[in-house]
């Protein structure tokens, strides 16, 4: 599922056309120009729900461990959680691959470590936007060496270019486009984390 282009006229299920989704004039946007909306609040939410059916329907056992990948993730893991039918704890890691450069050295790190002990567990890595995959695949090797009884990936968005991700991504929100994404916990330069939909970027 994806979102229409500004200016592409949408149809519904019963073939009604429906008026494109207007560029926002919204006061969080701190005067910037966005493209445009490429994932509304209401097919998030939408979508958000159809994937905690998925992961509901997937652990039939419960007793989850879902890990949220900061910063990007809290917003989705929040709505995420709630629409899982299932016992579950909530953990947070933050990783880093950049040290003091602004390029990453591939050599991944955790900043903040999960408190939650892993081994046995069925583990639920969120993320927000799989884009290089890169830190991901360090990241799954990572945990994976903890002796979890499954770990998988969820991300709300994939740009389908993780050459390096070995691990599939079992759980996937939307396609991404190959635009500067922000909203619903993406940012730019720590801006724009609290908007309700996915915007892109001018």
């Amino acid at each position: 599922m994806s979102a229409a282009p500004v200016g592409v006229i949408r149809g519904d299920k019963d073939g009604v056309l429906q008026a494109p989704q207007q560029t926002p004039q919204d006061p969080r946007l701190l005067g910037r120009d966005v493209r445009r909306i490429a994932f509304s609040e209401t097919e998030l939410r939408a979508r958000v729900a159809e994937l905690g059916a998925d992961i509901t329907a997937a652990y039939p056992e419960g007793d989850l461990l879902v890990l949220g990948l900061l910063k990007g993730s809290f917003v989705f893991l929040a709505d995420l959680v709630r629409e899982i039918r299932l016992p579950l704890h909530v953990d947070f890691l933050v990783a880093s691959s950049y040290g003091e450069s602004t390029v990453s050295s591939g050599d991944v790190k955790l900043v903040y470590d999960p408190e939650t002990v892993l081994e046995g567990k069925h583990i639920l890595l969120v993320e927000d936007i799989v884009d290089s995959g890169k830190t991901l695949h360090k990241l799954m090797h990572l945990l994976s060496g903890r002796a979890p009884r499954s770990i998988e990936i969820c991300a709300l968005l994939h740009k389908r270019i993780a050459k390096e991700l070995a691990h599939p991504v079992r759980f996937v929100g939307f396609d991404a486009p190959n635009e500067f994404l922000v909203g619903y916990g993406l940012d730019h330069a720590e801006n724009f984390r609290h908007l309700p939909y996915v915007a892109s970027l001018r």
